[in-house]
């Protein structure tokens, strides 16, 4: 059909679901534990396409987005999502917006663009202002959790499977931690880039100590939360002191733009995750950001849709390629792309960000 035919199509109707998926053994960073993983699915209806999105989130975002936000997208028109996202942002507004109601937004606003682009016809990355082909990828996973052995399999995997970049999870017990960056380096090589995430767990003294030993000791060049991302002093005081070569990062947490604004000059790379800031368009606000600040931008997970959404951000670092949400789309999701040479690149073949959901196999992990 042709994209004039379709200047006049609502949205008909969203199906939410959620699935709990067991993580292999038990995983544990610097700050947290868990052993499963639960996703948020939405499907947008409109003609003869389904749009989908999912956030990575607790199952109460899907009755969060049932009571708030369905009524508000039914009617909407399918190819102004930019649109359907404002009037979803106020709905959520005595809610509480930031936090989990803008994950769920996320899902749905992630529902409507690939439904714009597959009632066009057309590949999501093409939809988007894309201004990259394809997206380079880092490895990430290294849970404190596992044995010395496991983490340097892991890694290794990666690597071997051409990804020149990997990230391990520290801090937990950080006596322990020498040994593990030992057993990672030994396993990756000297080429390949050493990434680490405290998730927040250290004080200001202890993670500059730790940024100076990491990039002294294992060449370490990317620190990632290492205080609470909500500690900006702390922030700007190791980007200011810590060793050159040694960028900090953090923005996981950012769900709305304040958030990203809070974090200009106070880290080396904003990330950026499309599950969590408001989707699509909000993604494309804080890239906006970013650009105008002159600082890179690296995805935060949810790679299987963050390999379109991220083709539209100009000032793009990489994206997180994290084991967790690789296990969960390879089991929910047809149409799953593969890292090639370190990245993951769009299938343009197919309308939309080209996946569906395997309603089938999913129902074993519905909750």
């Amino acid at each position: 059909m042709s994209v004039a035919a379709r200047t006049e199509v609502a949205v008909e109707r969203l199906d939410v679901s959620a699935y709990e998926i067991p993580t292999e053994e038990p995983e544990s960073d610097g700050t947290l534990e868990w052993d499963s993983t639960t996703v948020v699915v939405v499907e947008a209806h409109a003609g003869d396409e389904t749009g989908l999105g999912f956030t990575y989130a607790p199952a109460a975002a899907g009755k969060l987005i049932e009571e708030k936000l369905a009524e508000e997208v039914e009617g909407s028109d399918a190819l102004a999502p930019a649109e359907t996202w404002e009037r979803l942002g106020r709905a959520l507004r005595n809610a509480g917006r930031p936090g989990m109601g803008s994950m769920a937004l996320a899902a749905v606003d992630i529902a409507l663009w690939d439904l714009k682009a597959r009632l066009l016809e057309l590949p999501l990355a093409d939809v988007l202002p894309r201004a990259h082909e394809s997206v380079p990828v880092y490895g990430s996973g290294g849970f404190c959790s596992y044995s010395l052995e496991r983490l340097a399999e892991q890694l290794a995997g990666w690597v071997e499977c051409g990804i020149p970049r990997v990230k391990m999870k520290i801090s937990r017990e950080p006596e322990r931690d020498p040994e593990r960056l030992d057993a990672a380096r030994e396993a990756i090589g000297d080429g390949v880039e050493l990434y680490v995430d405290s998730n927040g767990a250290l004080g200001r003294n202890q993670a500059l100590e730790w940024a100076h030993r990491l990039r002294n000791e294992w060449d370490v060049s990317w620190f990632e939360e290492p205080v609470s991302s909500a500690d900006f002093d702390g922030l700007r005081l190791l980007r200011r002191r810590g060793p050159g070569g040694l960028d900090i990062a953090a923005g996981e947490y950012a769900f709305v733009l304040a958030d990203f604004r809070n974090l200009l000059g106070c880290v080396s790379c904003l990330q950026a995750d499309v599950t969590r800031c408001g989707g699509i368009t909000g993604l494309l606000q804080a890239a906006g950001l970013a650009g105008g600040h002159g600082i890179d931008v690296s995805g935060h997970c949810a790679p299987q849709l963050s390999a379109h959404a991220f083709c539209a951000v100009p000032t793009l670092r990489h994206l997180e390629y994290f084991h967790d949400h690789i296990r969960v789309e390879r089991l929910l999701f047809d149409g799953v792309l593969e890292p090639v040479d370190g990245e993951l690149r769009p299938d343009r073949s197919r309308a939309g960000h080209g996946l569906t959901l395997r309603h089938a196999d999913a129902r074993d992990f519905a909750v």
